[in-house]
C-alpha cells in the first residue's frame, strides 16, 4: 500500500513542470491499473502492514477515487487551454487523492479522522480557487463549518474509545460493543452530515452550484461516500444501540428523500437539480446502513459506487452545456438535441442509470436496499415506491427539458462535442454498466 503513496508523493513535482498536464493523468492511469492488479482477498483484510490495509470495501472506493481524479483532469482541459493556474490545480488534485487514498486505507481510527477532515481542505481550495460566482466563498464556508461542527464530537468519541479500551484499530473494534447514547450520536453525526442526510444537507447544493466541474465531480463522486464508508466502519461496534435508535434516521431519510425528490422538480439550475438528486439517493443509502442487515450493507456499498460514477458523469454533462451556453439555467439550455444530437445519447444513458435502469450498478444497489428496507418494515414500501417513482420522474424531466423544445435564440456561437468529452462520458458510463458483470466480488465481501 505504501508504494502507491510514494508514487503519488513523487508525482507532485510533475505538476509544476512544463507541458506535463496530460502526463500526470497518464501516470494516474498507470497507478490505477497497478492497483487493480493487486492481490485481492475477498473475505478479509489484505495487504496488511502496521498502518495500512485494504478490504473489498476500501479497495472499491480507492479505485473509484483514482478513477474520478483521472476524469477530473480530463474534464478540466479549459484550465490548461486558458493557462488558468493549472499547475496548482494538478497539485490540488494529487493532494486530494493522497488524502482520500489514506482515508480509505488506514487502519487506525484517529488517522482515519485526520485524513477524513484533511480531504476537506483541497476541496475547499477547488471551490474557492476555480469556482465561477462570487458566492463561492459563502459556499466554501458552509461546507467547512457544517463538516467541522459535526466532526468535533467524532474526535471526542474516538478519544473516549481509546481511553476505555486502549485500541482504535478498526479491525479489532468489532470485538467490542459500545452501548452509550452520547458516544453513538457523536460517532455518527459527522458521517450523517457528510453523506448528507436530509436536514444537514444544505451545504451540498450550495457547494455544487459554486464549484467548478472538477469540484462537483469529486464532491459527488467521493466526498459523499466518505460518510457512508465511515458509517459502515463504526456501525460494527455500535450494533446494539443502533438497533434501538436506527428508526430515527430511517424515518428522517425516507421522508427527506421523498421531499427532496419533489424539490428536484422545482430547480431551475441543472447542477442544483443533480445535487438534490444526490441527496435523495444518499438517503436510501443511509437507510441501508442503519438497518444493519447483510443486504442493506451490500446495497449501500454498491449504490455508493454506482452513484459516484453516475453523478460525476452528469456533472460533466452539465459542464459541457455550460461551456457552450455560458449558463446552467434549464430555460436557456433547451432544445440541445438540435445542436448536439450525439450528446443527447449520453444525457439519456447517464440519466437512465441515475433512475436505476438495468444494467447499471445503481439498479443492483437499489434492489438490495429495497429488499432490506421492506424486510425491516413493510410500511417503508410506500416511501420507497414514491422515491423510486420520483427519481425516474426528475431524471426524465431533466432530460426532456434540456434536450427537447425550442432552443434559445440568444445563442450566437456554438460548437458541438469533441472527442475528449465523449471519451470522458464513456469512461463514466462503461464502468457503471460493465461492473455488473463482476457483481459477485461486491456480494461476498462481508
Amino acid at each position: 500500500m505504501l508504494k502507491f503513496l510514494m508514487m503519488m508523493i513523487f508525482m507532485i513535482p510533475l505538476c509544476f513542470m512544463k507541458n506535463m498536464f496530460w502526463m500526470v493523468q497518464m501516470m494516474l492511469f498507470f497507478m490505477m491499473f497497478i492497483f487493480l492488479n493487486m492481490s485481492l482477498s475477498v473475505n478479509n483484510f489484505f495487504n496488511l502492514s502496521y498502518m495500512f490495509s485494504c478490504d473489498i470495501m476500501s479497495f472499491g472506493l480507492i479505485i473509484l477515487s483514482i478513477w474520478i481524479c483521472i476524469l477530473m483532469i480530463m474534464a478540466s482541459e479549459n484550465l490548461y487551454k486558458m493557462n488558468f493556474f493549472f499547475n496548482f490545480f494538478l497539485f490540488n488534485i494529487i493532494v486530494l487523492l493522497l488524502m482520500l487514498y489514506l482515508t480509505f486505507s488506514v487502519m487506525n481510527l484517529f488517522m482515519f479522522y485526520l485524513f477524513f477532515e484533511g480531504s476537506l481542505i483541497p476541496t475547499l481550495m477547488l471551490i474557492i480557487g476555480w469556482g465561477y460566482q462570487p458566492e463561492r466563498i459563502q459556499a466554501g464556508m458552509y461546507l467547512l463549518f457544517y463538516t467541522l461542527f459535526a466532526s468535533l464530537p467524532l474526535l471526542m468519541g474516538i478519544f473516549y474509545i481509546y481511553s476505555e479500551i486502549n485500541c482504535i484499530m478498526i479491525y479489532f473494534l468489532k470485538f467490542f460493543n459500545m452501548n452509550f447514547y452520547l458516544l453513538y450520536f457523536s460517532m455518527i453525526l459527522a458521517f450523517l452530515v457528510k453523506m448528507p442526510m436530509y436536514i444537514t444537507h444544505l451545504w451540498l447544493p450550495k457547494a455544487h452550484v459554486e464549484a467548478p466541474v472538477s469540484g462537483s465531480m469529486i464532491l459527488a463522486g467521493i466526498m459523499l461516500k466518505l460518510g457512508g464508508y465511515g458509517m459502515l466502519r463504526v456501525m460494527i461496534f455500535l450494533q446494539e444501540i443502533n438497533m434501538k435508535l436506527n428508526y430515527i434516521w430511517i424515518i428522517i431519510s425516507l421522508l427527506g428523500g421523498f421531499y427532496i425528490s419533489l424539490k428536484c422538480f422545482c430547480q431551475v439550475d441543472i447542477k442544483s437539480l443533480i445535487a438534490y438528486s444526490s441527496v435523495a439517493h444518499m438517503s436510501v443509502v443511509i437507510c441501508g446502513i442503519m438497518i444493519m442487515n447483510y443486504w442493506g450493507f451490500l446495497g449501500s456499498y454498491l449504490l455508493m459506487i454506482g452513484h459516484g460514477l453516475c453523478s460525476s458523469g452528469m456533472f460533466c454533462l452539465a459542464n459541457i452545456n455550460y461551456e457552450r451556453m455560458n449558463s446552467r439555467s434549464l430555460v436557456i439550455n433547451k432544445g440541445m438535441i438540435n445542436f448536439m444530437p450525439s450528446m443527447s445519447l449520453w444525457w439519456f444513458l447517464l440519466l437512465s442509470s441515475n433512475m436505476a435502469a438495468p444494467p447499471s450498478l445503481n439498479l443492483m444497489g437499489e434492489i438490495m436496499l429495497i429488499n432490506s428496507l421492506v424486510s425491516w418494515s413493510s410500511l417503508s414500501m410506500l416511501m420507497l415506491m414514491l422515491i423510486s417513482f420520483f427519481s425516474a420522474g426528475y431524471s426524465l424531466y431533466l432530460y426532456s427539458y434540456t434536450q427537447h423544445g425550442k432552443y434559445y435564440h440568444g445563442v450566437y456561437s456554438f460548437y458541438t462535442g469533441n472527442s475528449r468529452e465523449y471519451l470522458l462520458l464513456l469512461l463514466h458510463w462503461l464502468p457503471l454498466n460493465i461492473l455488473v458483470m463482476k457483481i459477485d466480488y461486491s456480494m461476498i465481501w462481508f
